[in-house]
């Protein structure tokens, strides 16, 4: 399964890139499987980020959402306008 992956605001500071496409291994299912094989892979950021949101295709989506070969996932902080 192949993905795309973006990266907001100060994760993507942190990790040194605005994205990736993945190919992924079979057995990663959801968006929360997704995030800890990204931290196994090394991008640390994403297991210290506090209140971690995501989505899927534009989607806001929780952990346990299904993500798809050709799925477009975000990662980001929470943010707050002013």
């Amino acid at each position: 399964m192949s993905v795309k992956i973006l990266y907001f605001a100060g994760l993507k500071e942190r990790l040194g890139m605005p994205g990736e496409s993945i190919d992924l291994p079979a057995d990663i299912r959801t968006v929360g499987g997704l995030r800890d094989w990204l931290v196994g892979q090394g991008r640390d950021a994403l297991a210290t980020a506090k209140n971690l949101r995501c989505a899927v295709n534009q989607d806001m989506a929780k952990l346990d959402a299904p993500i798809q070969d050709g799925d477009e996932i975000a990662f980001f902080p929470p943010v707050t306008g002013g």
